[in-house]
């Protein structure tokens, strides 16, 4: 990364993740990312939480338009910027004791009930696209998922429950 170095991905109660990093000047900045969609960046001064430079609150489209700024799709044209379509793209954590363990991904029903595509999934070091309806689960999976916020929201819920 160029010097830059994560320092830390923490879970949050109630489902949200605090995500932090150094820059290569040194600074730490942090974002707190929650299921709604909506995003709190902060940059610090200097490396204790109480010296905040600067703090926004951002709602889910805010953050995408965001995220599509600093992402290259911007540099090229045969990519699209997600949030100008209404949609959004998201990693869905398979718990390690998740019902789903062991299941077929057609099982969900994920597609049907929410509109969502799962696009991928991350397993160790692995990534396997396009995974198809036959597709084993297994507990810790990480889906890679695109939809609108809503359909994502279902997603999560649907993957969440505890039961089939």
């Amino acid at each position: 990364m160029g010097g830059v170095g994560r320092v830390g991905r923490t879970p949050l109660a109630g489902g949200g993740v605090r995500y932090e990093l150094v820059t290569r000047e040194r600074r730490r900045v942090s974002v707190v990312a929650r299921p709604d969609g909506s995003r709190t960046l902060s940059v610090y001064r200097g490396e204790h939480c109480d010296d905040t430079t600067v703090s926004l609150e951002l709602d889910g489209d805010e953050a995408a338009a965001v995220v599509d700024a600093l992402l290259p799709s911007h540099h090229s044209p045969s990519l699209l910027p997600t949030a100008e379509l209404g949609l959004v793209a998201e990693r869905i954590e398979l718990p390690s004791a998740s019902p789903w363990d062991g299941r077929v991904l057609g099982d969900t029903r994920i597609r049907t009930e929410t509109g969502v595509s799962v696009v991928a999934v991350l397993r160790r070091a692995e990534a396997v696209p396009s995974p198809g309806p036959g597709f084993r689960l297994a507990g810790g999976d990480i889906l890679i998922v695109i939809g609108t916020r809503e359909g994502v929201g279902g997603a999560i819920s649907v993957l969440g429950r505890t039961g089939p």
